[in-house]
């Protein structure tokens, strides 16, 4: 730490690299499924660093950096969806491949996968967020409730809800047509 003429200490540029990097690609993750556009995402996790780096002086106030940096992205994110020029963007979820699959099931599970974007789609944005905080980038109810300021209690009944549509219309896309 280098320290200021007040005595403040000062970050310097290797120690928040050494402090941020860690969760970035969460940061982008997050952006990404906010966002939809790599492009768009990029720009997000861009501008939420250089953020981060202009309030380096008081970064150890914060208790949990991460915690922050992705309560500014979900912020950041937030606006670019209600400014004029997003109105193609949506909400949805990545494709995470295992490429040790036979083709057949990854077939399967690129299906599976597209159809649960699909139902997130149609969730309310406030479920589809801590669904992809959860089980995506597996945070903690604590955690979760910080980044989006709510109640644990509410951070659980949310992903049940979300978990329970999600469910159901998985369920209601299989069983089509069998009777």
């Amino acid at each position: 730490m280098v320290y200021t003429t007040a005595d403040q200490p000062i970050m310097t540029q290797t120690e928040f690299i050494h402090l941020v990097m860690p969760f970035k690609d969460k940061l982008y993750r997050l952006a990404k499924r906010m966002l939809v556009s790599s492009e768009e995402a990029e720009d997000a996790t861009q501008e939420v660093l250089m953020k981060l780096w202009t309030k380096k002086k008081g970064m150890g106030q914060y208790r949990n950096v991460e915690a922050f940096a992705m309560t500014m992205t979900k912020n950041f994110c937030l606006d670019r969806l209600k400014s004029k020029q997003s109105g193609n963007l949506k909400l949805v979820h990545s494709n995470y491949a295992d490429e040790s699959r036979s083709l057949q099931r990854e077939v399967e599970v690129h299906d599976s996968l597209q159809w649960v974007e699909k139902i997130m789609d149609t969730l309310p944005d406030q479920q589809k967020l801590v669904l992809q905080l959860r089980d995506i980038e597996e945070y903690s109810f604590e955690e979760i409730s910080e980044m989006l300021d709510m109640q644990p209690t509410t951070v659980r009944v949310t992903l049940s809800r979300a978990r329970k549509t999600v469910r159901e219309k998985l369920v209601e896309k299989h069983n089509y047509g069998i009777r």
